[in-house]
């Protein structure tokens, strides 16, 4: 990192540097391309155009030395706190190369997530509730084994009761693991307590799944908090439905979650570079961010209250 001169945040702004507890950028792995993980070693600061040219030239491997010599995390490694696998692409990948990202990652105090792996280990699971207890803790396992360091749970997708949910959250957690449930704001009507907030542990008659979804801020954070009782780490907000689209920012949810489950224990996604000033702005360089790999710089330097217009505030005049 010697190319690099910091910028200085306010004194009073207590930044702290990594492993940090809030603060935190996360970044999504490329997964809907052809990129293997030397696309993790080009700088993300292109424009559209450029950046589409740049694509041309990787898929002719017409790209100089230089730029694939440059690795994000050499370059931005003091930026990057945590690097998720998204879609579940780790199960199609090699164990060694998976392996040789994961070590990459740990090399610069980067912790790596499985993204949506317990989805995947569900859908191949189809045999009785034990069998798949024992496939799941095989999985956790392997994943530890791997070097990953969390695992997410998407709510969501899972499509679990609520007890099986944090039975889940415990058996991540007893692997050693930690425990990232992430869930969205609009819920199945199906899985909404039909009579208000109902103790929990209570017999609920499961109810036919039905094709409507429901906004539930309430049982969102009912769901979170308990998640966090049973040892869950941090809650991941999925963008939909709250912070997709800089111009429809759901504030009145965001900060009801905020309220209640607190900064350093939430992450919210953030689609692109607006929605990510937004929640700097709104709530300071402390709030945890998801975001794409083409965005680290600018976050960087819109916690640094620089608004990414310049980037010699983060990176020294000699590097450019």
């Amino acid at each position: 990192m010697a190319a690099f001169r910091w910028k200085s945040f306010d004194e009073n702004e207590d930044r702290p540097s990594k492993p940090r507890r809030f603060g935190v950028t996360e970044m999504r792995s490329p997964h809907h391309t052809l990129f293997s993980q030397n696309v993790l070693k080009v700088i993300p600061l292109f424009s559209s155009v450029q950046f589409a040219f740049l694509l041309i030239m990787l898929l002719t491997r017409a790209l100089t030395q230089h730029f694939v010599n440059t690795d994000i995390f050499e370059s931005m490694g003091d930026f990057v706190d945590g690097l998720k696998f998204s879609g579940g692409c780790q199960s199609l990948m090699p164990k060694a190369t998976i392996k040789k990202i994961i070590d990459m990652a740990h090399e610069h105090d980067v912790y790596v997530s499985t993204g949506d792996w317990a989805e995947h280990t569900i859908r191949k699971s189809q045999s009785g509730f034990k069998e798949y207890v024992e496939f799941l803790i095989a999985g956790v396992v392997e994943c530890k084994e791997l070097g990953f360091d969390t695992i997410e749970l998407n709510v969501s997708s899972l499509g679990v009761p609520e007890d099986t949910l944090l039975r889940f959250v415990r058996l991540v957690k007893s692997g050693g693991m930690k425990a990232k449930p992430h869930f969205e704001v609009n819920f199945n009507k199906s899985d909404i307590p039909k009579y208000a907030d109902r103790a929990y542990g209570a017999y609920i008659p499961p109810s036919p799944r039905s094709f409507e979804y429901v906004e539930d801020v309430n049982l969102l954070i009912r769901r979170a908090e308990r998640c966090l009782e049973a040892g869950a780490d941090m809650i991941m907000i999925d963008a939909d439905g709250v912070s997709k689209h800089a111009d429809n920012m759901r504030g009145d949810i965001i900060a009801k979650i905020i309220g209640r489950l607190g900064l350093e224990k939430t992450m919210f996604e953030a689609s692109n570079q607006k929605t990510s000033e937004w929640f700097i702005k709104q709530y300071g360089p402390k709030v945890n961010l998801f975001i794409d790999h083409p965005q680290v710089l600018k976050v960087e330097c819109i916690r640094g209250r620089n608004l990414g217009a310049n980037h010699v505030s983060v990176l020294g005049s000699e590097y450019f």
